[in-house]
């Protein structure tokens, strides 16, 4: 791993939305795969002679930070062909209409997400729709299928439609090979059952069966190397860390972390549901 994060000389506080554009040094996950976000929300870059993805744009303040973070890293924004998203609130959507106007990319999407960043604006059949500010809206977004593959040069990443906290949430799955090592990485959407005052998942005609397939996913997914757009739901400075420290790249991997993202969602939502239930 190159260029490791420096950590921040004061804690960030993540769960404190005020400080989701924390700086973050950008720097080498594994092989072709770059952390070009924020210290508290994910911006990945997916890296090819031929042209790069880049996954997530954060918030709409967030985009001059990480366009600097690709730069530092020695890529040109022009070289970004495709910007994807795992959901498409503000927190992880709101940068990718300046991120496509400073690389010229193409957006694309599930047909959910791709109605929504088109405009920046929640539909109603988003659990947080009335409690999320609007955004600039993208150009040029093309709608992709289920287990869609999008490529970029020797770049291949698939889509997994992971819906529940949106009703287009997206997990991306590719493979990263350095040195000779090949593991099978994983950005896998947000699973938190979260949501506007009044909304009910117990109500929601769809968002109970929604998670239920993306936590089955999850589980099914080839996992070995797992980041999520939020970085604390996958433990992932903790695991950079303990990188940093054995200085050596397995400590970053694990080959249960989706099931245990899946484990820990599928709790969260019994949670909720049992609140809800206790409310009537």
């Amino acid at each position: 791993m190159q260029q490791p994060p420096a950590p921040p000389a004061v804690q960030v506080d993540c769960n404190d939305a005020r400080n989701w554009d924390a700086p973050q040094r950008p720097f080498r996950i594994h092989g072709d795969t770059y952390w070009v976000g924020t210290r508290c929300l994910g911006a990945i870059l997916v890296a090819s002679e031929r042209g790069h993805v880049l996954i997530d744009g954060a918030q709409a303040t967030s985009a001059p930070m990480i366009r600097a973070n690709v730069e530092a890293l020695g890529f040109r924004m022009a070289d970004v062909k495709v910007i994807l998203n795992s959901h498409a609130h503000s927190d992880h959507a709101g940068g990718i209409a300046e991120l496509q106007r400073a690389s010229g990319a193409e957006v694309a999407a599930t047909a959910w997400s791709a109605r929504v960043l088109r405009t920046g604006k929640a539909t109603p059949d988003d659990p947080q729709h009335g409690a999320l500010p609007d955004y600039p809206g993208a150009a040029r977004v093309r709608t992709l299928a289920d287990g869609e593959t999008v490529r970029v040069g020797t770049l291949a990443l698939t889509l997994h439609p992971t819906p529940g906290h949106t009703p287009g949430g997206s997990t991306w799955a590719w493979r990263s090979c350095e040195q000779g090592k090949c593991v099978e990485v994983v950005y896998a959407d947000s699973q938190t059952p979260v949501s506007a005052p009044g909304f009910r998942y117990t109500a929601s005609p769809t968002a109970l069966a929604d998670f239920a397939r993306s936590h089955a996913r999850l589980e099914g997914l080839r996992c070995e190397l797992l980041i999520t757009p939020h970085p604390s739901a996958s433990s992932f400075w903790e695991r950079v860390e303990r990188v940093e420290r054995a200085g050596v790249v397995p400590s970053l991997l694990d080959d249960q972390a989706c099931r245990g993202l899946a484990t820990r969602a599928r709790a969260q939502l019994a949670a909720r549901v049992e609140q809800e239930r206790r409310a009537r």
